[in-house]
């Protein structure tokens, strides 16, 4: 139970921080697109909120999907080791004391593990979906969840950069966007790091840098039609 609860909190950590950084940068280098391009803050605010709504659907939309075709891969496979155990249980006994031996057991020991695994027949598809497929059971029902989770990350990911053409100058709010981003990014790469694993500082740099540059190609096409 605790390592199911600690794989969703890091999966739901995973869902926020791609909806949240893919929004921000987007939307960055839309506003800063627009910002170059026309100097009028109308147009920017417009296209900001365009491109936040129509990010975070889609990138809802995304969630949804890919984590049902997982769950569906998941299931597709899961059936398919129980046909072979049915059809070929020898073969697939093989299989298992084959990745026992490759984790280092042997002997009298090893041919109990194999017994106690392949007496039932749940603990047995479990073993070879975790040991030799690598898969883990996903759920149908966190399709949904994680599909709000990227959702309304996006949308918050994608305020960062755009609250500030609401209360500033264009030029002083491209400035603020830029700054804005930076910190979220970094932040969000360092609080990454701490929870699951990395440098913090390494980790926080990379993301801004990787956010940052990425935007700046928005600016820099709006640059070529101002």
């Amino acid at each position: 139970m605790h390592h199911y609860e600690h794989h969703s909190n890091g999966s739901k950590l995973s869902d926020f921080i791609l909806g949240a950084q893919d929004g921000l940068v987007n939307v960055l280098g839309v506003v800063l697109g627009v910002a170059a391009a026309s100097n009028e803050t109308r147009l920017v605010i417009a296209a900001g909120l365009a491109a936040a709504i129509a990010e975070s659907v889609s990138m809802a939309a995304v969630a949804y999907t890919s984590t049902r075709a997982r769950a569906d891969y998941y299931s597709a496979e899961r059936k398919r080791e129980e046909y072979e155990v049915e059809t070929i249980p020898e073969m697939e006994r093989k299989e298992i004391k084959y990745i026992y031996e490759k984790q280092g057991l042997s002997g009298q020991l090893l041919e109990d593990m194999v017994a106690h695994t392949t007496a039932d027949k749940k603990r047995w598809i479990d073993f070879m979906m975790a040991e030799e497929l690598k898969l883990a059971p996903v759920s149908k029902n966190s399709a949904l969840q994680s599909s709000l989770v990227v959702g309304l990350s996006a949308i918050f990911g994608s305020s960062v950069p755009l609250v500030g053409f609401f209360f500033f100058p264009i030029q002083v709010s491209i400035i603020l966007a830029l700054i804005l981003a930076g910190i979220f990014l970094f932040g969000m790469g360092m609080y990454q790091a701490i929870t699951l694993v990395g440098s913090w500082w390494r980790r926080g740099l990379e993301l801004t840098i990787i956010g940052l540059v990425s935007a700046l190609a928005g600016y820099g096409v709006g640059l070529l039609f101002s």
